[in-house]
C-alpha cells in the first residue's frame, strides 16, 4: 500500500479507540507494529490527548475499577492488569490506592463468602484450602487469602 493510501496514524488510532479505551503506550505499540514513524505517532496521540480521547489517568481508573470491584482482584492483580496495559508503576499503585485504600481484607472475605456456597459439599479443610488457592489467584496477599477464607467459613459452620 502507498503512503497516500495509507490511513493517518490518528485514524488508525481513532478506529483502535472505537473498540475500547486504551493507554498511550498501548496505542503507541499498536501504532508502531502497523508501521508508522515515532513522530507521526507521538504527534496523533497528542493530539488525541488534547481533545481528551487518550486519557491515562481516566483509564487506570476505569480499568482499576473493573478489575476491584467487577472481578473481585487484589490489589497486585490490578496493579498487574494496569501495568500490562502499558500505565507505569506509579501511576498503577497510585490508582490502585485511592480506589482500595484498606478494604483489601473486607473485599477478599466478600469474595469467599461468594465462593463458598460453591464448596458445600466439602469439609472445612478442603473448602479452606480451595477458597485460599482462589483468592490467591486473583490477587490477594497470601495473609488476606487464607484469613478471609477462615473467616468466610466460620460463618458456614454457624449457619
Amino acid at each position: 500500500m502507498t503512503s497516500a493510501a495509507r490511513r493517518s496514524a490518528k485514524d488508525r488510532a481513532l478506529g483502535l479507540l472505537s473498540h475500547r479505551a486504551r493507554s498511550r503506550a498501548e496505542l503507541s505499540w499498536r501504532l508502531i507494529r502497523a508501521g508508522y514513524e515515532h513522530e507521526e505517532i507521538s504527534s496523533a496521540l497528542d493530539d488525541l490527548e488534547a481533545v481528551g480521547l487518550v486519557d491515562d489517568e481516566q483509564f487506570a481508573r476505569d480499568l482499576a475499577t473493573h478489575e476491584l470491584k467487577g472481578k473481585g482482584s487484589g490489589r497486585r492483580m490490578a496493579i498487574s492488569a494496569l501495568r500490562r496495559a502499558g500505565l507505569d508503576a506509579e501511576v498503577a499503585e497510585r490508582v490502585v490506592d485511592e480506589l482500595a485504600p484498606d478494604d483489601e481484607e473486607a473485599r477478599a472475605e466478600e469474595l469467599a463468602q461468594t465462593r463458598l456456597a460453591r464448596l458445600r459439599g466439602l469439609d472445612d479443610a478442603t473448602a479452606h484450602r480451595r477458597l485460599a488457592s482462589y483468592l490467591l489467584r486473583r490477587g490477594y496477599d497470601a495473609h488476606v487469602a487464607r484469613s478471609a477464607a477462615l473467616r468466610a467459613l466460620s460463618g458456614r459452620s454457624v449457619q
